[in-house]
């Protein structure tokens, strides 16, 4: 399997410019975007000597779902850019790999036919302008086999972004747009509400019947907040650095998150996961799960289904070496003692 890089500068050379850019920008100078890998290379460890490492288990319970590892795949949309089959593709190699796919509202292949392809899979909801567009989406995704929402909180306005040429430039079909936005009768109405709220998160689940994780949350009291609301989970988040730029990174917000939640539900953690070792550092900073999104579309783009299924397989592999490196053979014993204290200034 290609490290993170090189299969990145595979994708770059197969994928259209304005595609690429499309995936890998961040919003204003990308320092977000930066940030969140370099965070989890800060994050010293300390591993254990002397344990029994010859059989490593990185299975793992989420809401139920049994999965091969804590390696989840991450919403992104619009995976027809990136190859022909696209969430088809997206969803048969996460199902190989024993994963779970969250899929994007902004999937270019239907609700219903991404189900039939899926393993376990979550259905991640913008709440639009049109309100009765998203209560069909999400009846929708119930009626098809999801097994929970994850509600994108931090997406009023879409943030700009450095390396955007405009949506005119990239070559997506518009029956990929509107693959499920039935009845839409204006782009405009398929916008993110500016006005979405704490309160979306119980008309969510009175709409679907499902758990409703919350995606983006950065801060403590944010999380409390999802909480009160009845939560199922929450997903600290910073959109991959393309929302708020000069948003803490992930790992930095991750602490308080976990402290705040107190066990109660489960959180999971996205933005700069490269490797098995930070898998390990987001699960000794209280993580159950980490979500894979950019490393996904470069897999696709140069394999498929193959390729994402190798994407996911490559990090599971590499997580089971970073936990016997740790002395840690099953991730209950990942705990905060994994982590060396930061250095002093």
């Amino acid at each position: 399997m290609l490290p993170s890089e090189a299969l990145e500068a595979r994708a770059r050379e197969r994928l259209p410019s304005a595609v690429f850019d499309y995936y890998a920008g961040g919003s204003g100078d990308e320092a977000t975007l930066a940030a969140n890998t370099a965070a989890w290379a800060r994050l010293r460890l300390r591993p254990r000597i002397l344990r029994d490492v010859s059989s490593v288990d990185t299975s793992t319970t989420l809401l139920g779902t049994p999965l091969s590892s804590p390696i989840l795949v991450a919403p992104t949309a619009f995976h027809s850019l990136a190859h022909p089959d696209a969430e088809l593709a997206t969803a048969r190699g996460t199902r190989e790999a024993g994963s779970l796919l969250v899929l994007s509202s902004r999937s270019s292949r239907r609700i219903e036919d991404v189900a039939a392809t899926a393993g376990p899979w979550w259905f991640q909801v913008y709440v639009f302008r049109d309100r009765g567009l998203t209560r069909a989406l999400v009846q929708r995704a119930a009626a098809a086999g999801a097994r929970a929402l994850v509600l994108t909180g931090d997406t009023p306005y879409v943030g700009h972004k450095r390396r955007n040429r405009g949506d005119s430039t990239l070559p997506l079909p518009e029956e990929d747009f509107l693959a499920n936005l039935e009845g839409l009768t204006h782009r405009a109405l398929a916008e993110q509400a500016p006005d979405v709220t704490f309160q979306d998160i119980a008309r969510l689940r009175e709409d679907s019947g499902l758990p409703v994780l919350v995606k983006g949350v950065l801060r403590a009291d944010d999380a409390r907040e999802c909480l009160h609301h009845g939560a199922a989970g929450l997903l600290v988040s910073n959109h991959g650095g393309r929302q708020l730029d000069g948003a803490l990174a992930t790992a930095e917000a991750l602490p308080e998150v976990v402290e705040a939640a107190q066990g109660r539900v489960p959180v999971l953690v996205d933005g700069g996961v490269r490797s098995g070792r930070d898998v390990l550092r987001a699960l000794a900073l209280g993580a159950h799960a980490v979500l894979l999104g950019r490393p996904v579309l470069w897999g696709l783009a140069t394999g498929g289904a193959d390729g994402v299924r190798q994407v996911l397989d490559s990090l599971r592999e590499d997580t089971a070496h970073a936990l016997a490196l740790a002395g840690l053979p099953r991730l209950s014993d990942v705990g905060a003692d994994v982590l060396a204290p930061p250095p002093r200034p």
